[in-house]
């Protein structure tokens, strides 16, 4: 039997201005300790800004939001524009502001935010295939803007769910490594670094949000 085949949109690399490393790396952990593989991709598109990650200033250069990303994937990473939700059988985004910067307008212009077109596209694409949806952390605002009342988490954080909430979605309160299921849209989420967590805490939580979706397939 062939192994399920996992997507995951990457946003960068660095949790301030990329994706999130721990969330994305243990999401690809858990996707191969469950049994399934995964295929990283990435919108081909200039990075927003680069902020120095011990000083959190902004740097004075560019970069390529598929080229970091594939810090991450070490190399083996795609062009999001090149999607085919035919070929995946379930598609996850890790969290980190990148999500928010990134692949959405998010970090700018809250519940107004607008998502990169590529990003929409794979999410429209595995939702009308009813194929299931994974986010961690600040991500599921992604999915709050695309998808109307569905049921998702970003832990405890007050003005993150007024927007969620404002963009369409339902929010259920969670702790660290939780996870809110929406059996009806097949939508599974974690809060990650939306509240104070440890690795293993990240871990347990991406663990937890593939077991789900290998359950829903």
């Amino acid at each position: 039997m062939a192994k399920k085949s996992i997507a995951v949109i990457l946003s960068g690399c660095g949790n301030q201005d990329g994706a999130e490393i721990h969330e994305s790396t243990l999401t690809l952990w858990a996707i191969h300790k469950n049994g399934a593989n995964y295929k990283c991709y990435a919108p081909n598109i200039k990075q927003h800004h680069v902020l120095n990650h011990i000083s959190g200033k902004e740097m004075d250069e560019e970069r390529n939001v598929l080229i970091e990303s594939a810090r991450i994937a070490r190399g083996d990473i795609t062009d999001l524009s090149q999607f085919q939700a035919s070929a995946h059988d379930a598609l996850v985004l890790p969290g980190g502001l990148g999500a928010a910067k990134n692949l959405s307008t998010y970090a700018f212009d809250g519940p107004n935010c607008s998502i990169n077109q590529d990003v929409e596209k794979a999410i429209t694409a595995m939702a009308e295939q009813h194929k299931p949806i994974g986010a961690l952390c600040i991500a599921p605002a992604i999915l709050s803007q695309i998808m109307d009342n569905v049921l998702l988490t970003v832990g405890q954080d007050p003005a993150t769910i007024k927007n969620i909430e404002a963009m369409g979605g339902r929010h259920q309160t969670t702790l660290q490594a939780e996870i809110v299921v929406d059996k009806e849209r097949k939508v599974v989420t974690t809060p990650c670094y939306m509240l104070n967590a440890r690795v293993d805490q990240i871990g347990e939580g991406a663990d937890r949000v593939i077991q789900e979706l290998l359950h829903l397939m």
